[in-house]
């Protein structure tokens, strides 16, 4: 069991140990699994760590009312600093020692970010499109904003906060499914600092499951768009920071990131260029087609030379998945009734069951065949095809090549023939 690595690495966490609490926030709604991991607790409580395991009466709020809930004890109040590291993550020993002093010798700094590191990277294609863009993600959104802004999403984990910070701030808010960003952005209109080091590294999983990354992706997109819609004035009459840090959280930070980018890429190269096709007189400026593109994969290629090889499968994944982020977005903007919905990103732990003593519980239930058919995806593909194939007799465009690789992915991945997978009943 995973939770057993990533107790085991808090309570090797290197601090004096009168002066640390390891607590253990369990919202799981497996009785065998709380059983569990109250056992380990209690084992490691044996060995004189100072730890706690804590459970709700309820889940309401989620992530952010377990946090929330958490903070309430009164030993969580006499701490001046909080680490969060979610289930699945392993911090380093020394990792500690590595982030308090930069918020005990700036008292400005409210958060330190780490950067994730992944330890199943390499068990598919799907991980290893996963690990590009988030190290794309890491090294040019959350260290630009660091050094330009002192400004960034939180990214819910493998992170230290000021307790204070997260006091003034209005502490955790369970009003939409990205409670992480909503606490730093509002700590960052109270005029608090935020700092990115991405020497230090957190182990984690990636989720390896077509399913599980589609649910994350969803929670993630829709969330951010829902928080845009819920802050936005508050951003623009805030008087506690510049013009400048306002514009870049409404422009930069949420408009084109959260609402414009997922909007953008499926509109763009899955239906215009499609439909344009078909369409003798209509045709697409050359900076769109290919600069745009490339000026993007050169960012990613730079970051991940050993991946040069997987730019063409990237970008094909990634348009496909701006489908389903486009319709997240929607469903934020408008604050539908799945805007709060909340599905725990399944992680399946292949990498470290070998490694425990604790026998799976249960076998691995099976999936229904008709659970893996997206059927979005494949209407899609139908109409990628049917445009790739008039250009290819009729068009003179000569888009087909790109519209075919594209329809391919799409019912590649419409079928659910990425990831992982698990047995199909």
């Amino acid at each position: 069991m995973v939770y057993k690595l990533s107790i085991a690495a808090a309570c090797a966490l290197t601090w004096p140990p009168d002066r640390i609490v390891i607590q253990v926030l369990d919202d799981s709604t497996d009785p065998i699994i709380k059983e569990l991991v109250e056992l380990e607790c209690q084992d490691w409580a044996t060995k004189k760590i100072n730890i706690k395991y804590e459970v709700r009466d309820n889940r309401k709020g989620y992530k952010a009312g377990a946090l929330k809930k958490g903070m309430e004890h009164i030993y969580a109040k006499q701490c001046d600093f909080v680490a969060i590291f979610d289930a699945d993550f392993q911090p380093e020993p020394d990792f500690l020692l590595k982030t308090i002093p930069f918020l005990v010798h700036n008292p400005k700094i409210a958060l330190v970010q780490a950067r994730w590191e992944f330890v199943n990277y390499d068990v598919c294609l799907m991980t290893r499109i996963q690990k590009m863009s988030l190290d794309y993600h890491f090294k040019v959104e959350q260290e630009s904003g660091s050094f330009v802004y002192s400004f960034f999403g939180f990214n819910g984990t493998a992170g230290v906060w000021r307790v204070s910070a997260i006091n003034q701030s209005g502490g955790w808010k369970d009003r939409t499914t990205v409670e992480d960003m909503d606490l730093a952005v509002r700590a960052g209109l109270k005029g608090w600092e935020f700092l990115y080091v991405g020497d230090i590294r957190v182990k984690s999983e990636l989720p390896s499951t077509f399913k599980a990354y589609r649910h994350q992706q969803h929670r993630w997109t829709c969330g951010a768009a829902n928080l845009f819609r819920k802050m936005a004035w508050e951003i623009i009459t805030n008087k506690e920071v510049s013009i400048w840090k306002k514009h870049h959280l409404l422009y930069s930070f949420f408009f084109v990131r959260r609402v414009i980018a997922p909007l953008v890429t499926f509109l763009f190269y899955c239906v215009v260029i499609p439909l344009s096709a078909m369409v003798p007189g209509v045709s697409i400026p050359l900076w769109g087609l290919v600069y745009i593109p490339t000026a993007i994969t050169c960012m990613n290629a730079i970051r991940n030379p050993g991946s040069l090889h997987l730019m063409p499968f990237w970008i094909l994944f990634e348009n496909v998945m701006s489908m389903h982020r486009m319709r997240a977005a929607v469903t934020g903007l408008l604050e539908t009734a799945r805007a709060n919905d909340w599905v725990v990103t399944e992680k399946v732990g292949d990498l470290v069951k070998d490694d425990l003593d604790v026998p799976l519980l249960e076998p691995v239930k099976p999936t229904e065949c008709v659970e893996r058919i997206y059927f979005p995806e494949l209407l899609l593909a139908l109409l990628l095809l049917i445009c790739a194939s008039y250009d290819f007799v009729l068009g003179s465009h000569k888009y087909y090549l790109y519209l075919y690789l594209q329809a391919f992915a799409y019912v590649v991945m419409g079928f659910g023939f990425v990831g992982t997978k698990t047995p199909c009943s």
